[in-house]
């Protein structure tokens, strides 16, 4: 009721709700902000290798001046899919990769999920398989991806194994593009796995110790089952409930002068010889 002496108020209707509008576009400097959802790739050789397999992927591309002639071909598939895509300083553009050490170029894609290993698919894989249980450092997982790529290794399987590195845009800038041409698993509860491989793969791991045999690519190929090569943590080796797993264990003999090889060496040295003598 209005209070006293004073006439009513008129009714006015309630506006009606206006429909939601297009989004704004954000302007250029702001690009760079959810980065923090997306996986960064760097350098030329990795972006270059995802523009070729899986462009789709990318969602923002950020490169300095010096690398325009090089990502002409990348700039127009983003242009031709409506994402953004932008030349920037060198200040900003490590700001965008999180490192002065981007190469001059930056992709943003969403990270991949690695799907689990299945020993009912690796039975119709007649080429070697390379696992890792506990190889710890983003950079020795960057090296040996790209070994594996250069020599044609196409699968790598990581383990559960609580200090084993996942792909990490370190691993990538390292990989220089090896992570685009590898297929990557993730396995859990490697000994029991390895168990069951070892009815279609004869399954080898690595440890330090002298007493053990020697590798040679005769010692690793030439079987009637493709290899399945077993490598561990860089200070601890492979698990011991692994390496039981195991049909047989392997060293890399050296002269002694130093203790052991870096875990990337070794799988260097083990992957070109199942390569080169067709393992």
């Amino acid at each position: 009721m209005p209070p006293r002496g004073r006439p009513p108020l008129p009714h006015r209707p309630r506006a009606a709700a206006r429909p939601p509008g297009p989004p704004v576009p954000q302007p250029a400097s702001h690009l760079e902000e959810p980065r923090a959802k997306l996986f960064r790739v760097s350098g030329l050789s990795a972006v270059s290798a995802l523009f070729a397999h899986e462009p789709e992927r990318v969602e923002r591309l950020f490169f300095d001046e010096r690398l325009k002639p090089a990502v002409g071909g990348f700039c127009k598939a983003m242009a031709a899919a409506r994402k953004p895509y932008r030349m920037v300083e060198g200040e900003e553009l490590a700001k965008v990769a999180g490192t002065v050490l981007h190469g001059g170029v930056v992709a943003l894609m969403a990270p991949r999920v690695l799907p689990a290993f299945d020993t009912e698919a690796a039975k119709r894989w007649s080429e070697p398989l390379l696992i890792l249980d506990g190889v710890g450092n983003p950079h020795n997982l960057g090296a040996i991806l790209r070994t594996a790529a250069f020599f044609g290794l196409p699968r790598v399987v990581l383990s559960d194994h609580p200090g084993q590195a996942a792909p990490s845009e370190a691993a990538y800038r390292v990989a220089e593009g090896g992570f685009e041409w590898v297929e990557l698993y993730q396995a859990a509860n490697l000994p029991v796995l390895l168990k069951r491989l070892r009815a279609t793969h004869r399954v080898f791991g690595t440890a330090l110790d002298p007493k053990r045999p020697s590798v040679d690519a005769g010692g690793l190929t030439g079987g009637p089952k493709p290899v399945a090569l077993v490598m561990g943590n860089e200070e601890d080796g492979i698990p011991p409930a692994t390496l039981a797993a195991c049909d047989t264990v392997l060293t890399i003999p050296g002269n002694g002068r130093v203790q052991s090889l870096n875990v990337a060496a070794t799988a260097a040295i083990l992957i070109h010889g199942l390569a080169t003598a067709g393992g």
